[in-house]
C-alpha cells in the first residue's frame, strides 16, 4: 500500500531538491555548496571557499566524501560523486584568507589540499599536490580573494603568494593576465605551452616553491645521510608464504613532499631479478606492487612518519634513460612513481620536485643516476641546470637552486590549468 500512495503522490523537482538539501547537515553548512571544478597540471579537483564550510577542519570530511562519491568500496569508480576513480581524480583544495602573521609575510591566501579516499573513507591531510597548486592563484583571483602583484611585459603575468597548511610552505603562482573593467583576470588558453599527460597547449603557469625542504619532517635528508639501506619481505603468491629478507638502496629525500626513491637496479636484484635484465618491469604486477608498498613503508618509518598512512610519503623508481628512447627530446633520468598504491601515469609534481632537488644532493640516488652533473646554481640568485624527467606520459622540467650552504632556496615547474566548471556541488 505504500507502494500506491507512492505513485499516487504528485512529482515535485522543487520538492524533491528541497529534500536533498535538508538530508544532510554538517554544523548549519548549505547543501549544495558554491564551488569550481578545475584542472591543475595532471589532476583535476574541487575547489572551495573556506568560508562556505565548518570553521573546524574535522567536519569537513563529511562534505568531502560525499562530494567526491566515497566510498566506493565495491567498484571503485566513485560514480556517486564528482571523483574519477583514480587518486589523482580524487582531490579538493580549500582556499582562504591568510591569518594576520601570514598577510605580514606577505602571503595573499592559504590553502589547505585533501586528497580523498576512493574506496575507503579516508581524508589524507599529511601533503600538498603540486599540480593543483597551480590553479590556486587563479581560483582565488577569480573569487576576489585577492589581486595579484602584476609584472608588465610582452605579456602582463600576476603573482599571488599562496600558503600550504598542510606543509606550512609558500608557493608563489604566476600566470598571464589581462586588465578586464578594471580588475585582473587570468589568462588560462594562451595556447602557448604544452605538458605531457595533458592534450592540447594553453597558458604557462610557473609555480615556485620558496625554502621547501622539510616539508613534512622539517629536514631535506631526514635520516641525515643522503641514502640508505632497506630490509624488506616478499611474499611467495604462489605458496602464499614469505621469502627471505632482501635489503635495497633508498634515499628518503622531504622537499616540496617527503619521498621514497628506490633505483630499478635495486628492485630488480630485491625481486631476483638479473639487475641489468632488459625486459621492462611492469608496474602492474602484484609483487612489484607489494615490494614498492613495503619499500615505502620502511622508508617511512625511517623518516619518522606513519607507514599507514598511503599518501605521504610516495615511492618512486629511477632509472636510466633506455639509449634508444625516441620519446619527445632528451631526458637525463626516468622516473615511475606511485600514488595511493597504484602508479601514476604522469608523475606527481611534488615527487618531480623532489626529485629535482635530490638531483642536486651529492650521493643520493637520484644525483648519481645523472652522474653527479646537476649544477644547483650559485646561491645568488642564478637559476639550476633543468632537470629534464621521463615519466609513464612524457617528459616534464624540474630545477632547483640551493644556496652556497647547500639549504633548497627554491624548487621550480611550469604547469598549465583550465577552468571546467563552476557552480555548485552536492554533498
Amino acid at each position: 500500500m505504500a507502494s500506491l500512495c507512492l505513485i499516487r503522490a504528485p512529482f515535485s523537482a522543487t520538492s524533491v531538491l528541497r529534500s536533498a538539501r535538508c538530508s544532510s547537515s554538517v554544523s548549519g553548512v548549505a547543501n549544495p555548496i558554491p564551488a569550481s571544478f578545475l584542472r591543475g597540471g595532471t589532476s583535476k579537483g574541487i575547489f572551495l571557499n573556506r568560508a562556505h564550510l565548518p570553521p573546524v577542519q574535522s567536519q569537513w570530511d563529511t562534505v568531502f566524501l560525499g562530494i567526491m562519491g566515497s566510498p566506493d568500496a565495491q567498484y571503485g569508480r566513485q560514480l556517486n560523486g564528482m571523483g574519477g576513480g583514480a587518486s589523482s581524480l580524487s582531490k579538493i583544495c580549500v582556499v582562504g584568507s591568510p591569518s594576520e602573521a601570514q598577510k605580514a609575510a606577505g602571503i595573499d591566501v592559504e590553502y589547505t589540499f585533501a586528497q580523498v579516499g576512493i574506496r575507503d573513507s579516508v581524508i589524507d591531510y599529511s601533503g600538498n599536490c603540486g599540480n593543483l597548486s597551480s590553479m590556486v592563484g587563479v581560483f582565488a583571483v577569480d573569487e576576489d580573494m585577492c589581486t595579484p602583484q602584476v609584472t608588465q611585459g610582452p605579456r602582463m603575468t600576476g603573482t599571488v603568494r599562496t600558503f600550504n597548511t598542510n606543509t606550512n610552505k609558500r608557493i608563489d603562482n604566476t600566470f598571464f593576465v589581462t586588465q578586464t573593467g578594471g580588475r585582473c583576470v587570468p589568462v588560462l588558453d594562451g595556447e602557448r605551452a604544452s605538458i605531457a599527460g595533458v592534450p592540447g597547449r594553453a597558458s604557462p603557469i610557473l609555480l615556485d616553491f620558496v625554502a621547501p625542504s622539510g616539508a613534512r619532517t622539517g629536514h631535506l635528508l631526514p635520516t641525515g645521510c643522503p641514502q640508505e639501506t632497506v630490509t624488506i619481505s616478499l611474499s611467495d603468491n604462489s605458496r602464499e608464504e614469505e621469502k627471505e629478507d632482501v635489503t635495497l638502496p633508498v634515499s628518503l629525500v622531504d622537499a616540496t613532499n617527503p619521498t621514497v626513491f628506490t633505483s630499478e637496479r635495486g628492485l630488480r636484484a630485491a625481486l631476483g631479478r638479473t639487475p641489468n635484465d632488459a625486459v621492462p618491469i611492469d608496474y602492474a604486477e602484484l609483487s612489484v606492487v607489494e615490494a614498492l608498498e613495503r619499500v615505502r613503508q620502511a622508508g617511512a618509518r625511517l623518516m619518522g612518519l606513519d607507514p599507514l598512512a598511503q599518501a605521504q610519503p610516495k615511492v618512486a623508481v629511477l632509472g636510466p634513460v633506455p639509449p634508444d628512447d625516441d620519446g619527445d627530446g632528451d631526458a637525463d633520468i626516468v622516473v615511475n612513481a606511485f600514488s595511493m598504491g597504484v602508479l601514476h601515469r604522469a608523475v606527481p609534481m611534488t615527487v618531480g620536485l623532489c626529485l629535482g632537488v635530490a638531483a642536486c644532493v651529492p650521493r643520493t640516488l637520484a644525483w648519481e643516476a645523472v652522474g653527479g652533473r646537476r649544477d644547483p646554481g650559485t646561491g645568488t640568485g642564478t637559476r639550476s641546470e633543468l632537470l629534464r624527467i621521463r615519466h609513464p606520459s612524457g617528459v616534464v622540467e624540474v630545477g632547483a637552486e640551493l644556496g652556497r650552504s647547500g639549504e633548497v632556496k627554491s624548487a621550480r615547474v611550469m604547469r598549465t590549468g583550465r577552468r571546467l566548471m563552476k557552480g555548485s556541488v552536492w554533498w
